[in-house]
């Protein structure tokens, strides 16, 4: 019985469904905040989503400010542009809208913006967290307009240290927001890599958390009912981006990602975190390209559990038939097989090569993968992702 010893976390309040963001001056009420910092990217910026919603505050006379410079991978000096337009507008809170990146950011800026020490003492390590002035942190209002990195309903956020081009995850609990808007509609304007790229990310999220070893049945139950409605409607959103309720799943499955993987990730994410780092892929998509290469070489720990999910999800011939459904969907949505596929002209001489496997050990997600990862196991993997063979 001593291994059936584990702590569970569930998410906060969501208000799922189309409209649901016209309640958003209700949501701000309710939370108690009066001058929001809207964050988002800037490629979201100049779309009609932020506009019509930033009338709905207009219409309300909420006073609100807008920042947008947020990298695909948010680095510190985002961050540091954050919490002064923060300070300088004198917010009160933070509404994040947007994919991960500004869901992120805008997570750590209400983290951060009342806190003394450097956000890096606060990394995921141990109990770092309690370093943080709690009463500190402003409350967040979360608006997904993307389906993948579930951020929505996480207590974390990720960041780039520019300095050491490495991926740091920053926790605390109150990094959890306060209510969530998640609303199909703000995702239909996603174009179809995106949606490709931010869907695989949340297969990610739930595969790894149901491969992750440790006693968590809640979190294997979402996870498992995650990956089946990944797996039927991201074809169907990726082939009709006007498909609400094929959106509406896929918004389900990424947070139901986000709140499984609390039991664990694994090398899908620990040697996607370097190679984001160091090229600025696409995280989702960079999860993707490495997904059957890691199943694979799980395939000693994991193959059983495999073939449960497999008949689950209604799928026929146990670990092989799951391992090519995940190829198949793959190529239906255009994924690249390779490394040198994602990365354009690629440069990865043996020495970066290196580097990318000490980085991939030591990743925070490293210790939930079912086989012990070790450098020169995910020196292997790295070269198949690279080769093309699985």
């Amino acid at each position: 019985m001593t291994t059936l010893i584990s702590k569970w976390n569930y998410p906060t309040t969501v208000r799922f469904g189309a409209g649901r963001i016209k309640e958003l001056p209700e949501v701000l009420a309710d939370v108690g905040i009066e001058r929001p910092l809207f964050v988002t990217d800037p490629g979201l910026a100049k779309l009609p989503v932020v506009a019509s919603t930033l009338k709905i505050m207009d219409d309300a006379k909420i006073p609100y400010g807008v920042f947008s410079e947020v990298k695909p991978n948010p680095v510190e000096s985002n961050l540091t542009a954050g919490i002064e337009a923060f300070r300088k507008g004198e917010h009160d809170g933070v509404i994040a809208f947007g994919g991960g990146s500004a869901l992120d950011l805008g997570k750590l800026i209400a983290f951060q913006a009342g806190q003394q020490r450097p956000v890096w003492d606060f990394e995921d390590i141990g109990d770092w967290w309690t370093r943080a002035d709690a009463s500190a942190i402003a409350p967040i209002i979360a608006v997904p307009t993307t389906a993948g990195t579930g951020s929505e309903v996480g207590r974390a956020g990720v960041i780039t240290h520019e300095a050491t081009h490495t991926k740091k995850v920053i926790f605390h609990p109150k990094m959890l927001p306060a209510v969530v808007i998640a609303d199909p509609e703000l995702t239909t304007g996603m174009p179809p890599f995106i949606t490709a790229g931010t869907g695989m990310d949340a297969l990610a999220h739930c595969l790894e958390a149901y491969c992750a070893p440790g006693y968590h049945p809640m979190a294997d139950g979402i996870a498992v009912e995650g990956i089946r409605l990944v797996l039927e409607n991201l074809p169907k959103a990726f082939a009709n981006g006007n498909d609400l309720v094929a959106r509406a799943h896929m918004m389900s499955a990424a947070a139901m990602g986000a709140t499984a993987f609390q039991k664990g990730l694994g090398a899908i994410h620990s040697l996607s975190h370097p190679i984001g780092a160091l090229y600025d892929t696409h995280h989702g998509m960079t999860n993707a390209v490495f997904m059957p290469y890691v199943l694979a070489f799980n395939r000693e720990a994991v193959e059983d559990k495999i073939a449960r999910l497999a008949a689950y999800c209604d799928i026929k011939g146990g670990f092989d038939g799951f391992a090519k459904a995940v190829m198949d969907l793959r190529k239906e949505l255009k994924v690249p097989h390779t490394l040198p596929e994602l990365i354009k002209d690629l440069d990865m001489d043996e020495e970066r090569k290196a580097l990318i496997a000490d980085m991939a050990v030591v990743d925070p997600t490293a210790g939930g993968n079912p086989v012990k990862l070790t450098k020169e196991g995910a020196r292997a993997l790295l070269e198949k992702a690279i080769a093309g063979e699985v």
